[in-house]
């Protein structure tokens, strides 16, 4: 992986720590993006690339776990959270909040590439699932509002018989909007158009033994 596909935010007002934390990164080819403060770090526009954030507890005018507590997961990448001044209770509220690791200065530089890396990680694949539902909400935009209605019949196991039935429509019609809906949502088999179903939290009401009763 090159630099140019990860980034990692330091934000630390120390600059010997940052410099040093920094150096660190690069030797392992992490990208680095220091900044002295949250402001300037918000400040700068960021590339739509899996990152991480480097994030100093005790940071002037707003601290590392205010912060924290103010922002949506989606809006900001994983934090591994540093300070000189530990407190059960900061970690504890740190790592409720999803922070990926809490560690204490002077810290060995393998703890903090590790939870680096596990940031990443865990913003890549996040990044990923968004990206994939992203296209299973514009295939789900294409179908017409019959197909909507046959989606879910589709994936609640019902016959085609059964499905057609609950819609009033005859069995080959229902079929040609069962191909229909395959096609649009790319679909390579059932299981396939399941998986979609609940990623898209698509509800499934029938069951094929429930309607047979």
């Amino acid at each position: 992986m090159s630099k140019n596909e990860h980034v990692v935010f330091l934000v630390d007002d120390d600059p010997d720590t940052s410099e040093s934390i920094s150096d660190l990164l690069a030797s392992v080819g992490l990208s680095t993006m220091a900044f002295g403060s949250i402001r300037e770090y918000l400040d700068i526009p960021k590339a739509d690339i899996p990152a991480c954030l480097v994030l100093d507890v005790g940071l002037p005018e707003l601290s590392g776990l205010d912060f924290q507590s103010q922002i949506v997961d989606d809006d900001h990448p994983p934090i591994v959270f540093i300070t000189g001044r530990p407190d059960v209770p900061s970690t504890v509220r740190a790592m409720k909040r999803g922070a990926v690791d809490f560690l204490i200065k002077p810290f060995h530089d393998t703890d903090l590439l590790s939870a680096v890396w596990a940031a990443i990680d865990r913003d890549r694949k996040r990044r990923e699932t968004a990206a994939e539902l992203s296209m299973l909400r514009r295939s789900l935009s294409e179908l017409t509002p019959r197909e909507r209605e046959v989606f879910p019949l589709i994936v609640s196991g019902l016959l085609n018989k059964q499905a057609a039935a609950k819609l009033g429509i005859s069995e080959v019609t229902f079929q040609i909007h069962r191909g229909k809906v395959m096609q649009k949502m790319k679909a390579a088999s059932l299981p396939d158009l399941v998986r979609m179903a609940a990623k898209l939290g698509i509800d499934i009401t029938y069951s094929r033994h429930s309607s047979a009763r």
